[in-house]
């Protein structure tokens, strides 16, 4: 996964429904920026504009997302670390033209990507992008007069740990945010009521005698790289009803061993689709590992698989936690509550291993 190595419409309000008919396009006058200075707060520090930014650069299929959702494709200048989620951003956002966004870079973008398109603003985050290792920080393009904002999720505690706010709160806070910089506050409130109907509507579906428990894996061998509190996932598995199994984590993005998983006997696990090790190397290795072999998940198959962009931050950790939600009614683990899925993933030829929902 990006992050270290290198988540059912019961009615929108009646603005919210006629602003996401637009599905994030910018193109007509009425969903056209507003101007004005804007002032935020990102990550404990004061951000200002004195117009609406038009000229972002974003790295990442969540953050790319949350631009889209809110209506300011045509502020993204360029674009890196797209391919693995292109083909579910064209799916989410089919009148944005996504095929047609600039990509520059490859995997991760590089500072000289970023001079060569002399943004005002990057937005990415830490482990989203910006790294010590890779020579990319938001300080080195600040001495550029190059602008940066930072995902939320990985706002950095004391101890230098992502993570600082709840999960749900996080991606609300960029949705607001980043709609007041690019003049699109509007859609935006739109789409964080969308997502709190959403969101209140699976939190009052029927429980099972029993709480599920699942447990995320990005990918695994030597140890499992899953998600800890303060990761998309966390609101993911919370308002869908479930338990994390590693919610004790207090991180975002990171490594546990493998007896977390065989202590955590999970009734269902969940894969990122992500590059780097595919569904059927994760099911291989889940089936041949001591620790998890045995376990009743793994013998069952109860395995779903989600795209990448579903997982970290951004506006699809909704339709995340809707199929979350059908998998368990369709495990049998839950009762059967009528929430549609929203988003259906069924449809890219690039997700393998989700046989049980056709």
């Amino acid at each position: 996964m990006t992050v270290s190595k290198n988540a059912a419409f019961l009615g929108v309000l009646v603005l919210g429904g006629a602003l996401l008919a637009a599905c994030g396009s910018s193109s007509s006058p009425a969903n056209g920026p507003s101007s004005g200075a804007v002032t935020v707060e990102n990550c404990g520090e004061t951000l200002s504009v004195e117009e609406p930014i038009t000229d972002l650069y974003a790295y990442d299929g969540g953050i790319i997302s949350i631009v889209l959702s809110i209506g300011a494709r045509d502020s993204l200048t360029a674009v890196t670390g797209m391919e693995q989620d292109e083909a579910v951003l064209e799916l989410a956002y089919p009148d944005d033209r996504v095929n047609e966004l600039k990509v520059v870079g490859k995997e991760y973008p590089t500072l000289e990507n970023v001079l060569a398109v002399n943004p005002e603003m990057m937005f990415a985050g830490y482990g989203y992008g910006f790294s010590e290792a890779r020579n990319l920080m938001p300080e080195m393009l600040h001495e550029r007069d190059i602008q940066t904002y930072l995902l939320s999720e990985t706002c950095r505690q004391d101890d230098g740990a992502r993570g600082t706010m709840e999960a749900w709160t996080a991606l609300t806070t960029d949705l607001r945010n980043l709609g007041k910089l690019t003049g699109h506050s509007e859609q935006a409130e739109a789409v964080v009521a969308d997502i709190e109907e959403r969101q209140a509507a699976l939190e009052a579906a029927p429980k099972g005698e029993k709480q599920p428990t699942a447990f995320l894996f990005d990918s695994g061998t030597d140890a499992i790289f899953t998600s800890g509190s303060f990761g998309g996932p966390q609101a993911i598995f919370d308002t869908a009803g479930v338990t994390n199994a590693t919610a004790d984590v207090e991180d975002t993005w990171t490594e546990v061993g493998w007896e977390r998983l065989a202590a955590a006997n999970p009734d269902v696990i969940y894969f990122v689709e992500y590059p780097g090790q595919s569904y059927e190397e994760k099911v291989a290795v889940l089936k041949a590992n001591p620790a998890s072999r045995n376990l009743d998940a793994v013998k069952e198959e109860r395995f779903v698989n989600l795209p990448y962009a579903l997982w970290v931050s951004s506006p699809l950790n909704i339709d995340a936690a809707e199929w979350v939600r059908r998998s368990m009614e369709h495990f049998g683990l839950v009762p059967e509550s009528g929430i549609e899925t929203s988003l259906d993933v069924t449809q890219l030829s690039n997700l393998p291993g989700n046989a049980w929902a056709d």
